[in-house]
């Protein structure tokens, strides 16, 4: 049901979208044309140049080029954004060097205890591996709380929704001069200057100007990209500057890279230190995000700016919706990460928030890292007490409630408070504005069947106190495990079971009675980690050959900083500096911040070795040591959270890698479906004989270098069966090693791996292997996915790579 109204909110999105685009093709709206990568020996400006004369080959006599030009890209890619009509962008596409022309989309947002649990949950896991990166340096390597960790700098760019600077998880304690590589700026804008960060290039002005460097050395960048210059005038404000008006940005931002910060809590919440993973790094902001959604060409001039300002790794918390995914070459999110990739930058992003449903998994191209979302071992309980026996039901939510400790307050049901002009009793039970008698509810506790096709509860539980109800209690099997904050109004949810329990009682009495206790923090709560209900799941509909999402992280109820509110609960006077957030928006920076820490520790790896060592060391058992499920309670599968959850200790000492590159994946958008005269405009430097195999072939995708595998068809496979090959490079301290296989197969698959040990010498440090699936009848016959493991072991490492085969 939520996903039927989904796609027609979506339908309806597209549809206004598209009205500028009629009028027989003669009224404007902005337009990006990508012109792959930028031409070798070709200056900024000469580039420049031949965009406006591109242009203008397309506008009406005596119509400037650079009136309707609106962004230009030219240091990553080539391209520009611009104002055209339906006409002049359809003549653009038919242009020599033009890869595509589109109408710019709009992306949405996918919005401290997750990294101690992280590293709590790897030395329960895998203790050996934190020994032997132990040893690989002086010092604990989890530690990077501190700056002194790394053994390098490293600069994690976001492009997000802005930074407040102000921040505490943005403090410069600690940190030496900006890395002289980093060639960014830190842009004024409202309520921004430029000593809110600092880039380490500004002249010497005296000694107050040499205090305020040495205090702006952790934001060390921010750029924004006014959403007015391509949407028309902002009817939210705050998009002419740098600084975070949603909160997203910041959160994302502390995340990944920020300071450690004691006593950090959510108003008495989740007490304890607040910090980033990768505590070292540097940030540099890239705003290409308002309340009004992030607009595809501001996140092209994001991804543009950062290859140019010199980041190591991005993090990317937003996507398209699944149900109207663009190609690759239109899609701002794909392009931007290919052309970073290629220059040595590792792409971090969210897997979207489109979970349960199966094939909704977004930012799905092979050259990103790709991150689902999980629980942590913390939850926040809000019980309901019953009258008669003073008898607890369990319950979550994150409230500040001041009723009485004592059950005295009327409890009623949503269908027994229905209004008489409401016919509908089903619409009732889950409290849908306008269903009750305010009569009815006014002074009681209100009990509300929900579902995820309903009005949300924060409208709910709003229409609920302007009534004059004094509580609420959702029953919430799907959404239970993220804890909704309802501030000061005493609001809880429960399962359907615990749900039955308060039923009961209500029957058994003619004058029931309860209350609602206000949240408190519950640790180590088990089972953890989960895969969330909302995170989107695989497989990728584009790329159903290349295993989608890579990776878990936690994402549920994520302690981070946050920007100033007005909404404070009842007795607090000053805004929390912290707030608790759910999405994979909050999953991608955990990544990012242990991809900055990899970086740090092997500063020449490549993407593509960051990724594969994050994936082979990704755990998938719980805190009971059982292997993780999703919050429904059924197993988890690759679908669902990649390779695992990642483990951030291990990613530094993976042994194995699987390393590929731009020549990798320009093979694989060959198998993909694009001719080679296409893959040639968007690809930096191609040898002049580059071509496309004859038999190129979405089957043939199997056999990217992945840290993954996923086969499709494989009963309709000739013999029944299929090969892939792979390859891995060791990066183990040991140079002469021996790896053995171990193969984790389901029944009716069989999976042979050749040959069954690597022997690595000072000479041959990468080995391929082949790994054939057959099944025969019984494969054909099973539906769904049937997945595995093969490991690689040199009795030290584990180098795990999940499989996925379907009939």
């Amino acid at each position: 049901m939520a996903a039927i109204w989904l796609l027609l909110a979506c339908l309806i999105a597209a549809s206004l979208a598209g009205a500028g685009a009629g009028d027989g093709g003669s009224r404007s709206q902005v337009y990006v044309v990508y012109m792959g990568a930028v031409p070798a020996r070709t200056s900024p400006n000469l580039l420049l140049e031949s965009h406006l004369r591109l242009v203008g080959t397309v506008l009406k006599r005596g119509q400037r080029a650079d009136s309707v030009v609106l962004r230009q890209y030219r240091h990553g890619f080539s391209g520009f954004a611009a104002r055209l009509s339906k006409d002049q962008a359809a003549a653009l596409r038919r242009r020599p060097g033009v890869v595509s022309v589109f109408a710019d989309p709009v992306y949405q947002l996918h919005t401290t205890r997750s990294w101690d649990f992280l590293q709590q949950a790897a030395v329960k896991i895998d203790a050996a591996a934190r020994r032997r990166a132990a040893r690989k340096a002086a010092g604990d390597p989890s530690s990077s709380s501190s700056p002194a960790a790394a053994t390098a700098d490293t600069i994690i760019g976001l492009l997000d929704s802005g930074i407040w600077p102000e921040s505490p998880s943005f403090s410069d304690a600690g940190f030496g001069p900006v890395p002289a590589r980093w060639k960014g700026v830190c842009m004024t804008g409202d309520d921004f200057n430029s000593s809110s960060c600092n880039n380490g290039k500004r002249r010497r002005q005296g000694f107050l100007h040499l205090l305020r460097r040495s205090r702006r050395r952790k934001l060390i960048g921010a750029r924004y990209y006014d959403m007015d210059d391509v949407r028309g005038p902002s009817q939210s404000g705050g998009g002419g500057s740098p600084r975070d008006d949603v909160g997203h940005g910041t959160h994302t931002s502390s995340t990944a890279a920020g300071s450690a910060v004691a006593g950090a809590s959510y108003y008495g919440l989740a007490p304890g230190t607040a910090k980033g993973g990768s505590a070292a790094s540097r940030v540099a902001m890239y705003r290409v995000c308002s309340e009004e959604g992030c607009a595809g060409s501001a996140i092209l001039a994001g991804f543009d700016d950062a290859v140019a300002d010199g980041v190591d790794v991005l993090s990317v918390s937003l996507g398209a919706s699944p149900y109207f995914r663009q190609d690759f070459s239109a899609d701002p999110i794909a392009i931007g990460s290919f052309h970073a990739v290629a220059k040595g930058i590792t792409v971090v992003c969210s897997a979207g928030n489109s979970g349960p449903a199966a094939a909704t998994v977004v930012n799905a191209a092979p050259w990103i890292l790709t991150v689902a979302a999980t629980t942590i071992d913390r939850d926040f309980e809000s019980d309901v007490v019953l009258g008669g026996n003073n008898s607890a039901v369990r319950g979550g939510a994150i409230n500040f409630s001041n009723l009485d400790k004592s059950p005295k307050y009327p409890l009623i049901t949503g269908a027994a408070a229905k209004s008489s002009s409401v016919s509908d009793a089903a619409s009732a039970s889950h409290c849908e504005p306008g269903t009750l008698d305010r009569g009815k509810v006014q002074g009681k506790i209100v009990l509300c069947n929900h579902s995820q096709g309903d009005t949300s509860k924060q409208v709910k539980a709003d229409e609920l106190k302007s009534a004059g109800a004094v509580g609420c209690i959702f029953v919430n099997d799907a959404e239970l495990a993220v804890a909704t904050t309802y501030l000061d109004f005493p609001a809880t949810e429960v399962t359907s079971a615990s749900a039955a329990a308060i039923r009961k009682y209500i029957a058994s009495t003619s004058q029931p009675v309860a209350t609602i206790t206000p949240a408190a923090t519950v640790t180590e709560y088990k089972p953890a980690p989960v895969v969330a209900y909302f995170s989107s799941r695989g497989p990728s509909a584009q790329t159903g050959n290349v295993l989608k999402p890579d990776v878990a992280a936690p994402g549920v109820n994520i302690l981070a900083s946050w920007i100033p509110t007005s909404s404070l609960p009842a007795g607090q006077t000053q805004a929390s500096q912290f707030k608790l957030v759910s999405g994979t928006s909050m999953a991608c920076p955990h990544v990012a911040g242990a991809a900055a820490t990899v970086k740090a520790w092997n500063p020449t790896w490549s993407p593509a070795a960051i990724r594969s060592a994050i994936m082979t060391t990704a755990t998938q058992l719980d805190n009971n040591h059982a292997p993780m499920t999703t919050d429904f309670g059924s197993p988890a599968t690759p679908y669902d959270y990649g390779a695992g959850q990642v483990h951030p200790t291990g990613a530094l000492d993976p042994g194995l890698v699987y390393e590929a590159g731009e020549d990798d994946y320009l093979h694989f958008l060959c198998n993909y479906g694009y001719d080679a005269s296409k893959i040639k405009l968007i690809a930096a430097s191609l040898p002049g004989g580059f071509y496309c195999a004859a038999n190129a072939s979405t089957g043939l995708i199997s056999d990217l270098n992945y840290p993954s595998i996923a086969v499709s068809g494989l009963g309709k496979a000739a013999g029944g069966g299929r090969t892939v090959t792979r390859a891995v490079t060791n990066v183990g301290a040991q140079e002469e090693a021996t790896y053995t296989v171990a193969v984790s197969a389901p029944a009716g698959l069989d999976v042979k791996v050749t040959p069954n040990k690597l022997e690595f010498t000072k000479g041959v440090k990468t080995l391929a292997f082949q790994a054939s699936f057959s099944g025969g009848k019984d494969a054909a016959a099973k539906k769904g996915a049937m997945s595995g493991s093969i490991t690689w072991s040199d009795g030290k490492h584990m180098v795990r790579s999940p499989f996925v085969v379907t009939s």
